[in-house]
């Protein structure tokens, strides 16, 4: 994928094998692929609480820390990212693949 001149490396199972290289532009473009014209500020908040946690703990976090730290129920998890926490937000997000379930 290239984006604003960036090529972007994805591994076999769609994540982003650099995530350094990650921008909200990457972001808005990896989510077109998931089916998500537009991202809400919800979309948003799930996606930076990711890579907040992701920062300081080098690991996806789990669904429940997920929605405290958004503000979003799982519910609304699942409608926002239809592939669900760990493919869809977390390959928003420009995470490695997580090892556990998100």
């Amino acid at each position: 994928m290239k984006v604003h001149g960036k090529t972007i490396e994805f591994d076999a199972e769609g994540f982003m094998k650099d995530p350094a290289l990650w921008d909200e532009q990457v972001a808005s473009a990896i989510a077109r692929e998931e089916g998500i014209a537009e991202m809400s500020d919800k979309h948003w908040a799930v996606v930076n609480a990711i890579r907040e946690y992701w920062k300081e703990e080098d690991l996806a976090p789990s669904v429940r820390v997920l929605c405290q730290e958004a503000g979003v129920s799982v519910r609304e998890i699942y409608k926002l990212f239809t592939a669900g926490p760990a493919r869809g937000a977390c390959r928003v997000a420009g995470l490695p693949k997580p090892d556990g379930c998100v």
